[in-house]
């Protein structure tokens, strides 16, 4: 599940909009919301590529933006 805060928080301090992001993800901004707020899930090149956007670097990093246990 997506941590919907965290990842929110990053896409605001790195100051990116939500349209970028969907056209290099070649979703709509609709499907990227959706994504982002756990209706439907990111693919794995989908991650790959918001990873390198968002400069997430390591494994351990990416599984708090992408992996979220939702604090279990």
């Amino acid at each position: 599940m997506t941590n919907t805060k965290l990842l929110r928080e990053r896409i605001e301090a790195k100051g990116l909009k939500m349209s970028y992001i969907a056209e290099v993800l070649f979703i709509t901004p609709r499907a990227l919301l959706m994504k982002i707020e756990n209706e439907s899930q990111f693919k794995p090149t989908e991650i790959k590529a918001l990873s390198r956007i968002l400069e997430i670097k390591s494994a351990e990093e990416r599984e708090l933006y992408f992996f979220y246990d939702g604090g279990r």
